[in-house]
């Protein structure tokens, strides 16, 4: 088949980049000329583990492609995967623009002639009812009575973890199809093929909600963890024993990953999934007081370990940050708590240096580089080298993403405020 993928982020790089190995053909389109340039010239503008091998392996064969504009590429195409961004708005409510304007896009590029409909899928996160309310408008609005004709509209979240990205594709933990009649859709059924999961085929409102279900239920699990950790300490109690405890009971406790005590959510999901559900849940009257609570207790567990990691240390004192990016093996900064932290130890006057192999500013593209550059505008001048962070001469080193492993750091003391122990 041959694809067309919307947005070339995280989402869209490495589903293009499964996609192509699958034996598909794929044609990207991003408004970012630094995104398309680097696609066409065989690599990935985004770090993920194995991508830049898939881009140059399919670039190679001739079976990736993108551009900034759609031109006659959707004529022949079967399908149209949208991963653009909805990030959080200033009311919590996600962004619909990108969508909104893309879609659009998409409906001016199909041709009335059309011998079989365009399967166009959406996997950005969006609020319920998006699907019938804004997005199907708009192909009638361009296409009148044919749309139902020209158009099949699904909805497929994604469940990618960012440096597993490739393994969680081809091993997700399910499969969601949604369409506006609940009835599968042969192209999508086509495309997730040889791919082993338990598949739901739902209406496109169940398809939906299922991320913000899924993230705000991890979200969850992180804040609950850390609010026992921040009890524990505070009354001497081990947080590592209590949670081993805790995850023994498979039979009701059943989630390891979300439940060890650490380091506060962030990242491009789980923050602007929390809120835009808050949004929804204020929207139509219902009563979350546990979800509007999780914002709070993040950002009131990135003061506490801020506030545990300089404890002792002198006014000015020099520190090493290992790891800013959400997580290892990955350059986003989107709400990282390591950025929190940065701007917390610069605001209180000491003296930071800090070192993640991953982060080159140079690289960082869109709302990636956006975000950086607004919460820590030196970043450039910040970052050191692993030579420099072995011999800087420290009061302290903060780690944040289980990089400290990577590093000889003599009997320079750590804080490790990626577990609570």
């Amino acid at each position: 088949m041959k694809i067309a993928i919307f947005g070339l982020g995280y989402v869209g790089c490495t589903a293009a980049g499964c996609i192509t190995r699958q034996g598909h053909s794929v044609f990207g389109v991003d408004v970012s000329d630094a995104k398309v340039a680097t696609i066409n010239a065989g690599r990935s503008p985004v770090r993920e583990p194995g991508l830049d091998e898939l881009v140059a392996q399919a670039h190679s064969d001739g079976r990736l492609t993108a551009a900034t504009r759609i031109g006659n590429e959707l004529d022949d195409c079967d399908i149209a995967i949208v991963c653009v961004g909805t990030p959080s708005g200033v009311d919590g409510a996600h962004n619909m623009s990108y969508i909104a304007q893309v879609t659009r896009d998409i409906a001016e590029a199909i041709k009335p002639d059309r011998v079989r409909p365009l399967t166009v899928a959406y996997r950005s996160t969006m609020r319920p009812g998006s699907t019938d309310q804004i997005i199907l408008p708009i192909f009638r609005a361009k296409l009148g009575e044919q749309t139902d004709r020209l158009v099949e509209l699904v909805y497929n979240p994604e469940f990618l973890r960012e440096a597993t990205a490739i393994q969680d594709y081809f091993e997700p933990p399910k499969i969601v199809l949604g369409t506006l009649d609940g009835v599968p859709s042969a192209n999508m059924e086509r495309l997730h093929d040889g791919i082993e999961a338990p598949v739901f085929h739902v209406g496109i409102r169940e398809a939906e909600i299922t991320k913000f279900v899924d993230n705000t239920w991890h979200a969850t699990k992180v804040a609950f963890a850390n609010e026992v950790g921040r009890v524990c300490q505070n009354l001497d109690i081990s947080a590592s024993q209590v949670h081993e405890i805790f995850v023994s009971d498979t039979k009701l406790n059943i989630s390891a990953y979300y439940t060890r005590p650490g380091g506060a959510f962030g990242g491009s999901c789980l923050p602007k999934d929390v809120r835009a559900l808050q949004h929804i849940a204020a929207d139509i009257g219902a009563n979350t007081h546990l979800v509007d609570a999780l914002i709070r207790s993040n950002e009131a567990h990135k003061h506490h370990q801020f506030l545990r990691a300089v404890d002792g240390l002198e006014p000015g004192a020099k520190v090493l940050l290992v790891g800013l990016a959400f997580k290892k093996d990955t350059d986003d900064l989107r709400e990282s708590p390591a950025v929190d932290m940065a701007r917390k130890l610069l605001d209180a006057g000491f003296e930071v240096e800090i070192h993640d192999p991953a982060l080159k500013p140079e690289q960082l593209v869109g709302q990636n580089l956006g975000y950086a550059f607004a919460f820590l505008p030196t970043i450039e001048t910040l970052l050191v080298d692993k030579g420099t962070a072995e011999t800087g001469g420290y009061a302290r080193i903060i780690a944040t993403n289980r990089l400290i492993d990577t590093l000889d750091l003599g009997d320079t003391p750590v804080m490790d405020v990626s577990s609570i122990n």
